[in-house]
């Protein structure tokens, strides 16, 4: 009991290190980079710049390499958000502690604790490392990150109720403990062990793009080394035949799709933050609108993870809350006797409800004389006040305990009330009190107790959660809560909440193999009495079936299901760091009804990403038309170089593509069933139809070149202007399925005049301004060669506004 002396330190520490867990290293923005410089798109732009310093032409060089500083910077920017799951374990698991050594109390850092040292906790203190008590008054022990359990766990000496756990928290009583594990060999450090074992999945949007842009590049580099054979075959000028291969790799490469998809993803997430959804990982966003079942933490989630006195009983009478503003003689009694019996000051949820109800009726704690702790052979505690020449006892705990120091039987009206609170999911604990003349016993009981009455707690449903849940119901979005509690509470809750009330205990889950439970899920909406490793379980399980899951929670024992899931939805404010960090979302508010919006706007996100991508790839036909029609004939003059197609692919494009993502959402968005998993953003149709807009587009672009001038300057400039004017048409036709240009023109979209005005600019700017005339190798022709591309671009807007209405009037909408 002196504790570890000095000379042990050096040698334990060399044998078991500090009491904290690993952490991993980021990645460095060179390394970034050279993931960066792999992609095919930044490839194809060094080898162009390249060839063009070859040639001379240092400005064009200079101008596509540093396009790739600013890809970079936004690769960057987004890996900068790694996961720091194992920063926050360790920080929550190395708080100050008072120990023993050298027979001296010291106040040490917790990550120095080692193996043998002797700590002293006190009510409040955050338990340092694993151990084993030693002597103890009246410890309880909150273990709910652990367990998911919000009702306080006393704890004794006796070897099968010894034992504490790092980061859990001391909420009444003070003990001694020899610590027996510390960093990764605690409870705790397993967690974090587990959440690196874990990989975070691609979402199935990133996987469908990644397939698409390598789809396009195999396609590029056969179309590109046909080009370069073909247009030196023609025009025998191998520098330029490179240039110009080079340049049809580019067009057919949709290298906006990443710089389009990060940007939604981007602003979609700052949207969210205005409705207290914080966005950790961004690309669930769109995940979380697909969801098809939110697993879901009980306690602190659907629970406010606090206790309410719901219901107080005497030997005659039954008092519900409602009934606790009438101020009765016998319910302030009751109220006076519960109070009694719990300790002073307490932090344990249970006698924190009493108080409060109790200081309703303006009574306040007292200082016990004599206090009684809870035993593991007797579940009940008692506090005895001096009352003139006697004592008054008031005893609390288990039911079965004070009816056991009350002698009562089995056919006595409060054990058949006791059945009805507990068949209705209440946590119920009796009240007893006594008088006692001359000195105090050591034992409580000696004490001849009279019954008092029952209490019953709840731990009280969110308001906002059966709305919340009903509309998850609606959007197709199948619930099951997760929870440690008992199976008839969560029943109750279940059908409160209206949560589908079919059962699967924890006990259930463990002798289930993997395909047993595979089955079990998908008729289940409750799981109850589970550890965190069968929650982990029950999430890969559905995801076996092909379900895409969001999991929400608030403790440490959800942090692996969150990290597994397809998203983590965890809670900002009662929710742990460790949750937080391994989740996808963090509800800032811990509304369950920001899930709710979580989901809307994942869904809208997902609806205006799609019709931004459709328009990119519509955008893309014409320039490879233009890039690849010089290489058949040899008439045909070279209209856009490397530097249009940059200009028109990592800067109009994306830019324009902006207003896309400020389109307001679709009718019924949350009235549908979530999109199936195997169903690709780029069905067959929508892909038809995208090259149908641009082979229409490419044909107007073709029809103004041939009204353009003689030298190929002007006819670049007026090419050009017909490209970008042609973009804004795709633009106003592509926003909305439902509505038309004129409605959106209407509205006095901010966004979207904007944007016009900056690519007009642009355009003017480019066909002006003689330095960039050099550059881009155009001229300024007149203004009258711009009608054919202004009267061309209001032909394409209406053609497609036709076929909208056509297909929205006669036809299913694609």
């Amino acid at each position: 009991m002196k504790g570890l002396s000095s000379n042990t330190i050096g040698p334990l520490r060399e044998q078991h290190g500090f009491n904290e867990l690993p952490s991993s290293k980021p990645k460095t923005i060179l390394t970034i980079a050279l993931e960066v410089v792999k992609e095919p798109m930044f490839i194809l732009l060094i080898a162009c710049s390249v060839l063009y310093m070859i040639i001379g032409d240092y400005t064009e060089g200079f101008i596509m390499l540093s396009t790739i500083l600013i890809i970079v910077y936004i690769a960057f920017y987004q890996h900068r958000k790694t996961e720091r799951a194992l920063e926050a374990l360790k920080s929550m698991s190395s708080p100050q502690c008072l120990v023993i050594r050298d027979n001296e109390r010291i106040k040490i850092p917790g990550r120095e604790l080692l193996p043998g040292d002797l700590i002293l906790l006190n009510e409040g203190d955050r338990i340092p490392a694993d151990a084993y008590i030693t002597d103890t008054q009246h410890l309880s022990v909150d273990e709910s990150m652990l367990s998911g359990e919000s009702q306080a766990i006393s704890k004794s000496t006796l070897a099968e109720n010894n034992a504490i756990f790092s980061g859990t928290l001391v909420t009444q009583g003070r003990a001694k403990a020899i610590v027996t594990n510390i960093g990764e060999s605690t409870k705790f450090g397993q967690i974090g062990k587990s959440l690196s074992d874990i990989s975070q999945q691609t979402t199935s949007l990133q996987k469908e793009l990644k397939r698409l842009i390598k789809g396009f590049a195999i396609a590029g580099i056969i179309i590109c080394v046909a080009v370069v054979i073909l247009f030196y075959i023609n025009r025998g000028d191998f520098i330029q035949s490179l240039l110009n291969g080079l340049a049809a790799s580019m067009a057919i490469l949709p290298e906006e799709f990443p710089v389009v998809f990060t940007v939604f993803i981007a602003l979609g997430a700052w949207r969210l933050s205005s409705k207290h959804v914080l966005t950790r990982n961004p690309s669930a966003i769109e995940t979380l609108g697909s969801a098809t079942v939110l697993c879901t933490d009980k306690t602190g989630t659907i629970t406010e993870n606090k206790m309410q006195v719901s219901c107080i009983t005497s030997n005659s009478n039954v008092y519900k809350q409602t009934d606790f503003t009438t101020s009765t003689e016998e319910l302030i009694q009751l109220f006076t006797i519960a109070l009694k019996a719990s300790a002073l000051n307490s932090t344990d949820a249970m006698e924190k409800a009493i108080a409060e109800q109790a200081a309703t009726y303006g009574l306040s704690s007292e200082k016990a004389v004599k206090s009684y702790p809870l035993h593991q052979n007797l579940m009940a505690m008692s506090m005895a006040y001096s009352d003139g020449d006697k004592y008054n006892i008031y005893c609390k705990g288990a039911p079965e305990a004070v009816f056991k120091l009350c002698q009562l039987n089995e056919s006595d009206q409060p054990i058949k009330l006791l059945h009805q609170l507990t068949e209705q999911g209440y946590r119920v604990i009796a009240m007893a009190c006594s008088t006692h003349q001359g000195e105090l016993p050591k034992h409580q009981v000696d004490f001849k107790f009279q019954f008092s009455g029952l209490i019953a707690f709840t731990d009280p449903i969110r308001k906002e959660v059966p709305a919340a849940i009903k509309e998850c119901k609606k959007a197709g979005i199948r619930v099951i809560m997760i929870t440690g509690d008992y199976p008839v509470t969560a029943k109750v809750i279940a059908n409160t909440i209206g949560i589908n009330t079919n059962l699967l205990s924890g006990q259930d889950i463990s002798k289930m193999s993997d395909e047993e439970l595979k089955l079990a899920v998908t008729k289940i909406g409750i799981c109850a009495r589970v550890q965190p490793d069968q929650k982990l379980r029950i999430v890969k399980a559905l995801q076996s079936n092909h379900e895409i899951v969001a999991m929400t929670g608030d403790g440490v024992n959800d942090a692996p299901a969150l990290k597994a899931a397809d998203i983590g939805v965890a809670m900002g404010n009662k929710g742990t760091d460790v949750a937080r960090e391994a989740s996808s979302l963090v509800l800032l508010d811990d509304n369950f009804a920001s899930i709710v919006a979580a989901i809307r706007a994942g869904r809208k996100i997902y609806d205006n990403l799609q019709k931004a991508l459709i328009y990119i790839l519509a955008v893309h036909i014409p320039i490879i038309g233009l890039t690849l029609i010089p290489a058949f004939d040899s008439y045909f003059p070279i209209l856009l170089l490397p530097l249009h197609i940059i200009l028109m692919e990592l800067i109009i494009d994306p830019m324009c593509s902006i207003a896309f993502e400020t389109e307001q959402e679709e009718k019924n968005i949350m009235s549908r069933a979530p999109r199936p998993i195997n169903q690709a953003i780029f069905g067959w149709k929508k892909m038809l139809y995208a090259v149908f807009q641009g082979m229409l587009l490419l044909t107007m672009t073709l029809f103004v070149y041939l009204q353009s001038g003689d030298t190929i300057e002007y006819s670049r400039s007026v090419t050009l202007a017909a490209l970008i004017l042609g973009n804004l048409a795709l633009i106003l036709s592509n926003l909305s399925r439902s509505r038309y240009w004129f409605d959106i023109l209407i509205e006095n979209n901010k966004t979207i005049m904007l944007l016009f005005t900056l690519a007009l600019g642009l355009l003017t700017a480019i066909v002006s301004i003689p330095q960039l005339q050099h550059i881009f190798k155009v001229s300024h022709p007149g203004y009258g060669y711009f009608i054919p591309a202004i009267v061309g671009a209001l032909i394409l807007l209406l053609s497609l506004e036709l076929i909208k209405w056509v297909r929205n009037r006669f036809f299913k909408m694609i």
